[in-house]
């Protein structure tokens, strides 16, 4: 097990989905005190109440607050951030970019100017897949084209490019990372994959797909995702980089509702819907569908694998068991207005 001991881990956003599990794992490889610095707009007080510790501190904080970033960095003396505090919802970034930009954009840089001021030794930053836009080739490695074709895509390409700056100007040591789509346990309810768990194993219900359902999409488990966090800190060559974590391997919307269908053992089959983009479900009206959707997104995670010795683990049909237990013991957690 790699060892943190000693070390002081802030976790901005780490109250969120991957930001809790992030505070289990450095808890686990034994830091010396985790911090999680949250504004709770999107993260809840819930996915860190299971964590029993002395070592953890929970402060309630926007990363747009310098000063009181500032502030906490430097009383509890923190040696890694790991940033994952951002605006996620693409649909509500289109409506409203600059809210997007702010959060995503301003609050990097927040973060990166207490890292510079109080001395810190490493800056984790959690970027997406988002930054590609639509694919050139399949798998996208981290060469890829940068196209992004929505705001939050924009935002974190933008936030990714100050992360570097901050390496060579300053001599930060930074590392960047482009998540596929990560799902699992505590995962938030808005996306696909939720919203077709929600309706076949809480509500009896047959799952939407939009069009033909031939859209691919790659699913990296939460769990296999933090090794990559914790690799990434114990090994220098990191530093300056850019890694794509993601499983390197794809599967159809179609196929996935199949997968969960199969999984739950009903047999209620697919539901086919085609609205326009901006439009809702007519068979499931909180589902808009998202204007300019990616046609296939796989990427290649052959170089978290060359320099940090990462690989996913964890089997799709797995990992979505896992996810569906935990939804099956905790259904009030998606019982919220869906993000989309």
């Amino acid at each position: 097990m790699i060892s943190l001991e000693g070390k002081n881990i802030m976790v901005t956003g780490g109250a969120g989905f991957i930001g809790s599990h992030l505070v289990e794992e450095y808890l686990r490889c034994g830091a010396e005190k985790v911090v999680v610095y949250d504004d709770f707009s999107s993260g809840t007080i819930e996915n860190l109440s299971h964590i029993k510790s002395g070592l953890l501190k929970i402060i309630r904080g926007s990363v747009l607050n310098y000063n009181l970033l500032n502030k906490i960095v430097k009383s509890e003396e923190i040696d890694i951030i790991d940033h994952q505090a951002a605006k996620l919802e693409v649909y509500s970034g289109i409506l409203d970019a600059k809210r997007e930009a702010r959060v995503n954009i301003f609050g990097t840089l927040n973060v990166l100017n207490a890292a510079i001021k109080n001395k810190v030794e490493k800056v984790l930053f959690a970027s997406s897949a988002a930054v590609y836009g639509q694919a050139k080739k399949i798998p996208q490695d981290e060469m890829h084209p940068l196209e992004p074709h929505w705001p939050y895509g924009v935002s974190k390409l933008c936030a990714e490019k100050y992360c570097m700056q901050y390496n060579k100007l300053h001599g930060l040591n930074t590392v960047v990372f482009r998540y596929s789509i990560v799902y699992g346990p505590r995962e938030w309810f808005g996306r696909v994959l939720t919203m077709f768990i929600k309706r076949i194993f809480l509500e009896n219900e047959s799952p939407v797909v939009f069009g033909d359902g031939s859209q691919i999409r790659d699913y990296v488990y939460v769990k296999d995702l933090v090794k990559a966090h914790m690799l990434a800190i114990i090994n220098d060559k990191a530093n300056g980089e850019v890694f794509n974590i993601s499983s390197g391997k794809g599967i159809s919307i179609r196929d996935l509702a199949s997968l969960l269908l199969e999984i739950s053992g009903k047999k209620l089959g697919i539901i086919f819907d085609d609205p326009k983009e901006g439009e809702a479900s007519r068979y499931q009206p909180e589902r808009v569908r998202l204007p300019k959707e990616l046609k296939v997104l796989v990427l290649d995670n052959r170089k978290a694998n060359n320099i940090l010795g990462w690989r996913p683990e964890t089997d799709l049909h797995d990992g979505l068991i896992e996810e569906i237990k935990w939804i099956t013991e905790n259904p009030w957690r998606w019982q919220v207005k869906p993000r989309v």
